[in-house]
C-alpha cells in the first residue's frame, strides 16, 4: 500500500510508501534525493521531479492532423497536457530534435497506411529526465541526460520507454546526430557496402545528416571518396572530414565528371537522392559494384513519394557488371542499432568522428528556436542549404539543471 500527496507549482510533495521498506518505520519515510522530491503515484508509480525543472501541467507538441507530403499543411501545433511517465517510461524533457527527410514521408502516411491522423511528429529527441516509473529508476535518476530515437519526438516533453533510450554524457546536438543519420551510414556500410581497402566509394549529398557519416565511415575503411555536393562551402566541409574528391554539382558535370576521372568506375555509391541521380550511379557502378539505396529526397516531395526511374535497361546493366542494387531502411537492421552506437558514441569521444550540426544559424530568419521553427528547418532542409543534420532546439537549459 503507499499514499501519495501531490502539489505542483513548487509546493509540497511527499511520499508515504509502505511494505517493503528495509526495515524502517513506513510511515515516518519521507523520500529525497539531492534535495529534490520522490513521489509515489500507487497504480502509476512514478517519480518526478516537479520543482527542480519546472515541469508546467501543459506543454506544445507538433500533431500531424492531415496526410500530406506538404509538411506544413498534414502538421499543427498544439497545446496539450504534460504526460505522465509509466512504470518502465522516462519522461524527457527534450532540449533538441532532429529533422530528418522522412519527416514528410511519414505526414503523408507512406510507412503504415492503416495509422490515421491524427498522431504525434517527429523521430529523434535529446534531453534531461524528469520523472520516471519505478522500474525505470533502476538504471536512471532525474536529471541523467538521454537521447532516443522513437515517433513522436517533436514535443517539449516526451514519455519514452526507457528500453528506446540511449545515454549520453551530457545534451549536445552532436550526440543527436548519430541516431538515425549516424547509424543509417554506420550499419549501411558495414552491412550492404561490403568495403576493401582502396576501392572507390561516391556518396551523394554528401554533406547532410547522413552523407558526411559514409564519407567518415569509407574513408575509415581505406576507401578512395568521392561526394557530391551543391556549394563551395559544402565542398570545403567535406575535405575536412576526409573526401578525397567533392563535385560541386552546380559548377561541373557530374556524369562528365565521374566518366573522366573514374573510368572504371565506382564499386559503391550510397545513395539518397534518387531519380537521375540514381541513374547516373548505376551507369557508373564498377564491376560487381554495390548501390546502396538509403532514400530519394528528390521525390518525397511529389504525391507519390516515388521518383521516375528509366528501369527498363537496369537488368541488364546490373547483369553486364555483376553489380548489385541494395536497399537499407534502418528500422529491418535494428539488432544492429546497439553495436552500432556504441561504436560511434566511443568514435566521437575519442575526436575520430565529426558530427557536424546545422541549427539554421546562418538561415535567413535565424536559429531554429522552439518548436514553431520546425517548419522552417524542414524546408531549409528541403532546399539543399544545410552542412550536416539540421537540428532544432527546443527549449533553452533551464535554471536549475546541472548541466
Amino acid at each position: 500500500m503507499s499514499t501519495s500527496f501531490l502539489l505542483r507549482n513548487g509546493k509540497r510533495v511527499f511520499s508515504v510508501i509502505g511494505g517493503g521498506c528495509r526495515g524502517t518505520d513506513a510511515l515516518s519515510r519521507v523520500h529525497f534525493v539531492s534535495r529534490r522530491f520522490i513521489i509515489d503515484l500507487s497504480y502509476s508509480t512514478h517519480f518526478m521531479d516537479f520543482k527542480g525543472s519546472s515541469i508546467p501541467s501543459s506543454m506544445k507538441k507538433l500533431v500531424v492532423t492531415k496526410l500530406s507530403q506538404n509538411f506544413r499543411d498534414a502538421v499543427a501545433l498544439q497545446t496539450v497536457p504534460v504526460p505522465t511517465p509509466g512504470d518502465g517510461d522516462l519522461l524527457v524533457r527534450n532540449r533538441f530534435v532532429g529533422i530528418n527527410a522522412s519527416d514528410i514521408n511519414y505526414s503523408a502516411g507512406r510507412y503504415d497506411p492503416s495509422v490515421k491522423p491524427p498522431f504525434d511528429a517527429g523521430f529523434e529527441g535529446i534531453g534531461e529526465v524528469v520523472g520516471l516509473g519505478l522500474s525505470a529508476s533502476a538504471r536512471y535518476t532525474i536529471g541523467d541526460t538521454v537521447a532516443y530515437f522513437a515517433d513522436g519526438a517533436f514535443a517539449e516533453y516526451k514519455v519514452i520507454p526507457m528500453i528506446k533510450t540511449v545515454s549520453v554524457p551530457a545534451v549536445k546536438p552532436e550526440f543527436l546526430t548519430l541516431l538515425l543519420s549516424g547509424a543509417t551510414a554506420y550499419i549501411a556500410m558495414k552491412r550492404l557496402g561490403d568495403l576493401v581497402k582502396g576501392e572507390k566509394v561516391l556518396v551523394t549529398a554528401a554533406a547532410g545528416g547522413t552523407g558526411q557519416f559514409a564519407v567518415q565511415f569509407a574513408k575509415q575503411a581505406g576507401c578512395h571518396v568521392v561526394g557530391t555536393c551543391s556549394s563551395n562551402e559544402k565542398a570545403g566541409f567535406l575535405k575536412t572530414i576526409g573526401c578525397d574528391r567533392p563535385i560541386n554539382y552546380t559548377s561541373e558535370d557530374l556524369s562528365t565528371t565521374l566518366r573522366k576521372e573514374y573510368p572504371q568506375g565506382l564499386d559503391v555509391v550510397y545513395e539518397s537522392i534518387g531519380g537521375r541521380m540514381f541513374e547516373m550511379a548505376v551507369n557508373n557502378l564498377a564491376n560487381k559494384g554495390r548501390l546502396i539505396v538509403i532514400g530519394f529526397i528528390s521525390a518525397y516531395q511529389t504525391a507519390s513519394g516515388v521518383p521516375t526511374v528509366k528501369g527498363g535497361t537496369l537488368p541488364m546493366k546490373l547483369l553486364q557488371k555483376s553489380a548489385s542494387v541494395r536497399g537499407f531502411f534502418l528500422p529491418h537492421f535494428l539488432s544492429d542499432y546497439k553495436e552500432a552506437m556504441g561504436s560511434m558514441m566511443q568514435m566521437f569521444a575519442k575526436g575520430k568522428l565529426v558530427c557536424e550540426v546545422d541549427c539554421g544559424d546562418m538561415a535567413p530568419e535565424g536559429r531554429f528556436m522552439g518548436l514553431e521553427s520546425v517548419f522552417r528547418a524542414v524546408d531549409y532542409m528541403y532546399a539543399g542549404k544545410n552542412v550536416g543534420k539540421v537540428v532544432v532546439e527546443v527549449t533553452p537549459p533551464s535554471l536549475d539543471s546541472k548541466l
